[in-house]
């Protein structure tokens, strides 16, 4: 899976390559060092300004700064390949990659909460730590949601995320300086009173990509398994998990969220997005190109929204551009070619709760009048169908991450590649 994965992004980055890639070197053991700046500083979270795309601005944290504020609440182990990219990942929250950078004097590409994770609370309503690659079970809402007590409205007030995947560290059970691996099981209840024993493995890996010229990169790959512990089997009657992977990042007030969609005569009029989750979604900030096959979300974290595109639509590719940071993301995942159930979390009573969605995008906000955001952040997720498994059995997801630094004119070729889209119509 990890072989054929990387060969994938190797094979999209290669159409700008100046060369044949080289072979790969051993690399040296990662670092945890913290710089001499202050770890606790706390720039602001906004997009990159002019200046060299390769590194980053004023206003955005280097990943040396990241990293020498998460050392100070944690451990924290950093993945390096030979070009210089790095992957920060952590153990103590959950398994998490937290943040990745082309260098370690690059823009920081993952948004970590920084006031939260100072304040050092957990067990609260939402433990936010942030991280742009981190587990969650799904589905959220609906009668064999997780997030939400038994009987209770789904309003933001009763939402819940259970403490089973925000509390406590994971156990690292393999680190090397390209990759990681992380066990751990973990008990839930849904909302219909079922109840599972899981266990959870989760390898972090880089993936290495050849040069290309003008651009920089940095890639990995999370492989996601889970396994039914429990001695019953899990049945579509009494609700069915799923894996859940979120991406956070940090917003700008141009980034945008690219979803390519399947179209063709057998889909037409058939629904493209939903765009209702927290109520529907205003069309200036979601655009849906029919004809051409992908929408545009806004992903600035003024307004709390969020959409979701199911099996016939998705498909195994979206992303995230920001001109003015001169960064194009690329999220990859594992989609089965045949259909397959996906759980709906949808904050409703469901009539069809194995109709849901498979990749998603959440724009932060603030969840109503007087509240304040949950932090400041967009979302890419990507999910794994419904496990239907007997005692024993396992279900793998993989979700990839690409960050490609450059100029426009360098990055218009991967965003046709991968998104198959032209920059210049987002």
């Amino acid at each position: 899976m990890r072989i054929r994965s990387s060969v994938l992004l190797l094979a999209a980055i290669g159409a700008a390559s100046c060369g044949a890639p080289e072979p790969v070197a051993p690399l040296p053991p990662p670092t945890t060092a913290v710089p001499s700046a202050s770890p606790l500083a706390t720039p602001p979270a906004t997009d990159a300004g002019p200046g060299d795309p390769l590194s980053s601005s004023s206003a955005a944290p280097t990943f040396a700064d990241d990293l020498a504020f998460l050392s100070a609440h944690g451990a924290v182990h950093v993945l390096e390949s030979k070009s210089g990219a790095r992957v920060a990942l952590s153990a103590k929250y959950q398994g998490r990659v937290m943040t990745s950078a082309v260098e370690a004097s690059g823009r920081s590409f993952g948004w970590i909460h920084r006031e939260f994770i100072t304040a050092g609370k957990t067990g609260t309503q939402f433990d936010n730590y942030g991280g742009e690659d981190r587990f969650w079970l799904g589905p959220e809402g609906g009668q064999f949601g997780l997030y939400f007590p038994p009987g209770k409205a789904f309003t933001f007030e009763t939402w819940q995320v259970p403490a089973a995947l925000q509390e406590g560290a994971w156990e690292m059970t393999e680190a090397t300086p390209t990759r990681a691996v992380f066990k751990h099981t973990l008990a839930i209840t849904n909302g219909s009173g079922t109840a599972f024993t899981i266990e959870v493995e989760r390898t972090v890996s880089l993936v290495e990509t050849p040069p290309a010229e003008g651009v920089r990169s940095v890639a990995f790959e999370t492989v996601n398994k889970i396994t039914n512990r429990g001695k019953v089997a899990w049945r579509r009657d009494t609700g069915l998990p799923s894996v859940w992977i979120l991406a956070m990042f940090a917003p700008s007030p141009d980034a945008r969220v690219v979803v390519p969609f399947e179209t063709g005569a057998a889909l037409k009029g058939s629904p493209i997005v939903n765009d209702a989750y927290f109520g529907k979604v205003p069309s200036e900030r979601l655009a849906v190109h029919e004809e051409k096959g992908f929408l545009v979300f806004t992903c600035d974290g003024k307004q709390r929204g969020k959409i979701g595109l199911g099996p016939a639509r998705a498909k195994p590719v979206l992303g995230s551009y920001s001109a003015r940071a001169r960064l194009l993301t690329v999220v990859q995942y594992d989609k089965p070619k045949a259909s397959a159930p996906y759980v709906n979390s949808m904050w409703e009573r469901q009539l069809a709760p194995y109709a849901g969605d498979v990749v998603n995008s959440y724009n932060d906000g603030s969840p109503g009048p007087g509240k304040p955001p949950l932090g400041g952040f967009y979302e890419i997720e990507t999910s794994s169908p419904a496990a239907e498994l007997a005692p024993g059995q396992s279900l793998v997801h993989t979700h990839r991450t690409l960050h490609l630094v450059g100029e426009p004119a360098t990055l218009e070729p991967l965003a046709r590649k991968h998104l198959g889209v032209s920059l210049g119509e987002l």
